[in-house]
């Protein structure tokens, strides 16, 4: 999809206002460079002051980005391309971020086994002082876990980063029964949204 302005975006100091590596290797797999800047913003937005799970996403997104953005110019190394993503788990109105310790990431797995739930990830792209928001959502449903698979899986070490307690891409993955909607939203970065943004972004530089 990029193909036509991939020698434009290629000579853009691309920053990702993240610490993922997962990300990370999502964006460099579409042939892109990137750098990471993990956000300092401290994430502690209100899901109750937001009109629905999107918003909130997307507000922490884009202050995640805002602060990278304007952190790079004071230091005077400042970014073509910021982007910024958020992704949260949703079971029943209630929000899963990551645990915070395994009692919990044991709770939000056991809440989530045999049942369907709904990741968000929003996104926010700066770029020639130009800002866009969007979020994708994607339904995942688990196949029925037990205590034993679920202990097993804490032990790895891995739900401990992930919202929700868990990583598709991961070990992750073999709790996973079915996938309804964009696979990368919930990795953390939904390509074809991303990619659709930097076209349009990018097409009249060509």
């Amino acid at each position: 999809m990029l193909q036509p302005v991939m020698h434009v975006l290629k000579q853009k100091n691309i920053i990702l206002a993240s610490g993922s590596p997962r990300r990370k290797e999502l964006i460099e797999n579409i042939g892109l460079k990137v750098g990471l800047c993990p956000s300092l913003f401290e994430e502690n937005l209100d899901p109750k002051k937001f009109k629905n799970f999107s918003e909130f996403v997307e507000e922490t997104a884009l202050q995640k980005v805002l602060e990278v953005d304007n952190r790079l110019k004071l230091q005077g190394n400042p970014p073509d391309v910021v982007i910024g993503a958020d992704t949260m788990v949703t079971l029943d109105g209630t929000m899963f971020g990551k645990p915070t310790s395994e009692e919990e990431a044991f709770d939000m797995l056991n809440r989530l086994s045999g049942r369907s739930h709904t990741v968000y990830t929003g996104v926010v792209l700066k770029a020639m002082d130009k800002t866009v928001k969007f979020t994708e959502k994607t339904d995942v449903t688990f196949g029925k876990l037990d205590e034993e698979q679920i202990k097993g899986y804490i032990a790895t070490g891995e739900p401990m980063d992930k919202a929700g307690g868990y990583g598709i891409q991961g070990v992750g993955g073999t709790f996973v029964e079915r996938v309804e909607g964009d696979y990368f939203t919930v990795v953390g970065l939904p390509l074809y949204r991303l990619c659709s943004v930097l076209y349009d972004m990018f097409k009249e530089t060509k």
